[in-house]
C-alpha cells in the first residue's frame, strides 16, 4: 500500500536552521509532527521524485546527508515526454480511427470552440478513471461535432461507430460516447508504460541502486491508474509515495526551496559546459581545417575548454577557473563563447549536439604602464560557479579589474 501523509504539509515562515532540520527537498517534505515515514529514513538513504506533469515526467534521485538535513543529488535530472497529454493524444488518435483524421483536422480547424468542449469533457472523464472501474465513462459529443459529421460524411455518428469495429467504444442515444473500462486502460497503458520504463531504467543505473522510497508528485500523479501502476510494478522494490495535495507539492517545495537553497548541497551537471577558444596547432594532432594563421602563428580554432562535465557531482557554490590571453596583441575586445553538450565525449565546438548557450564581452583598455609587461600576455581570467539553479558565469581582465557577469540556467538541459 502507498502511504498518504496525516496532513498537507505546511508553508509557515520558519527559520532556516528549523527548515533544514525538517529535512526539505525542493519536491516534498516532512515535517516533524508526521514522524510515521520520517522515523523510517535514515543517513544515506535514497530516493527518488517523480514529477508527473502534464507533458513530461521528470525524475530526480537524492540521497539524505543527516545530521546536516542537507541532500545530495546522485544523478543528474533526467525525464521524457511522457506526462498527461499522452492519454490526450491517445483519446484524439482513437477518434481518428474511428470518424476519420481528414475529419477530424477538418472539426478542429472550422469547430475549434466545439473542439475544445469536446478535450475538456474527456478530461473531465479521464480525471474519475479507475482500475477497478467496471461501467462505462459517458463523454457528451458536443452537437456542433454530430452535425459537422453528418454533413461532411453523408452518415450518423452511430454509423461511423458501428462500421468502425470498435467494440470497446459504444454509443449512447443521449449524444455520447461510452468508453468502457477496456477503452480507458488502452488510452492510458502507452503513457503508463513509458513512466514505468523510464523510473526502471533509471534504478537500474549503478549510481541509483538501493534506492528504498518513490515519491510521485505531480498532476497526473493524482490518477489512479498511474497509481496502481507504479504500486504494481515497483511496489516490491521500494515504497511508493504519494504526499497530500500531490498536484501542488511542487509548489510548495519551490516555495520552500527559496527559503533556503543550500539544501540541495551536491547536484549533478546535466551537460557538459565549457568555453571555446584557440590553441596553439598542433600537427599530426590537429585536423588541418582547424588550421588558423593569424600574426605568423598557427592557431587550432573552436577548441572546447572543458569547465564540468556532464553528469559529474558539484558542490554548491563550487568554482572552477582558466585563464586565457588575448590571441593578438593590441585586441581591445574578448568574446568567450560558452557552450554546452548532452555528451561527454566533445573536442571541439563544431562536434555534433554542441550548442552556444551564452556570451560575455570583456572590453580590454590599454593597461596602465608597468601593469603587464606584454601584452600577448594579458590573462583574463574567467570563473564559473557551480551548484545553485544558475551557473553563475564571470571573466576579470587582471590588468584592470574590469569585470563582467552572466547567469546560465544550471536545471535546463
Amino acid at each position: 500500500m502507498h502511504w498518504v501523509g496525516s496532513r498537507a504539509p505546511s508553508l509557515k515562515f520558519e527559520s532556516r536552521e528549523q527548515l533544514r532540520k525538517a529535512r526539505h527537498s525542493r519536491t516534498f517534505l516532512v515535517e516533524r509532527g508526521t514522524g510515521e515515514l520520517w522515523s523510517e529514513m535514515q543517513t544515506g538513504d535514497r530516493y527518488i521524485v517523480a514529477d508527473c506533469g502534464g507533458g513530461t515526467v521528470d525524475l530526480t534521485v537524492h540521497q539524505i546527508e543527516q545530521p546536516q538535513g542537507t541532500l545530495k543529488e546522485l544523478y543528474k535530472v533526467s525525464g521524457g515526454p511522457y506526462g498527461a497529454v499522452g492519454v490526450d493524444l491517445a483519446f484524439e488518435a482513437m477518434l481518428c480511427k474511428i470518424f476519420g483524421e481528414d475529419f477530424i483536422e477538418s472539426f478542429k480547424a472550422k469547430r475549434p470552440a466545439a473542439w475544445v468542449d469536446l478535450t475538456i469533457a474527456f478530461e473531465a472523464r479521464k480525471r474519475t478513471a479507475t482500475p477497478g472501474r467496471s461501467n462505462a465513462l459517458n463523454i457528451s459529443l458536443p452537437f456542433s461535432f454530430i452535425d459537422f459529421y453528418k454533413r461532411y460524411r453523408g452518415q450518423s455518428v452511430e454509423t461511423a461507430l458501428r462500421k468502425s469495429n470498435m467494440n470497446i467504444v459504444k454509443w449512447s442515444s443521449q449524444g455520447m460516447l461510452r468508453l468502457t473500462p477496456e477503452a480507458m486502460n488502452e488510452l492510458f497503458q502507452p503513457t503508463i508504460n513509458n513512466i514505468i520504463k523510464h523510473i526502471e531504467e533509471l534504478m537500474q543505473r549503478q549510481e541509483v541502486q538501493g534506492v528504498r522510497f518513490l515519491f510521485l508528485v505531480g498532476g497526473f500523479a493524482e490518477s489512479p491508474m498511474l497509481q496502481r501502476a507504479a504500486q504494481n510494478a515497483l511496489g516490491q522494490t521500494c515504497r511508493i509515495i504519494i504526499p497530500q495535495d500531490v498536484g501542488l507539492t511542487i509548489l510548495k517545495g519551490a516555495v520552500l526551496f527559496g527559503l533556503d537553497p543550500t539544501v540541495v548541497r551536491v547536484r549533478r551537471c546535466p551537460l557538459t559546459y565549457g568555453v571555446g577558444v584557440l590553441n596553439r596547432f598542433v600537427e599530426g594532432r590537429h585536423p588541418r581545417d582547424k588550421l588558423l594563421v593569424k600574426e605568423g602563428r598557427d592557431w587550432c580554432t573552436d577548441i572546447l575548454d572543458r569547465f564540468v562535465s556532464v553528469d559529474q557531482s558539484v558542490a554548491l557554490g563550487e568554482v572552477v577557473r582558466r585563464s586565457y590571453t588575448p590571441a593578438r596583441s593590441g585586441q581591445r575586445k574578448i568574446i568567450i563563447n560558452i557552450y554546452c553538450s548532452v555528451s561527454d565525449d566533445v573536442v571541439y565546438i563544431s562536434d555534433p549536439g554542441v550548442r552556444k548557450c551564452g556570451a560575455i564581452t570583456l572590453d580590454l583598455p590599454e593597461a596602465l604602464p608597468g601593469t603587464v609587461a606584454r601584452a600577448e600576455r594579458r590573462e583574463i581570467r574567467a570563473t564559473m560557479q557551480f551548484g545553485d539553479t544558475e551557473i553563475k558565469v564571470m571573466a576579470v581582465d587582471m590588468a584592470t579589474n574590469q569585470t563582467v557577469r552572466a547567469a546560465i540556467d544550471f536545471l535546463s538541459n
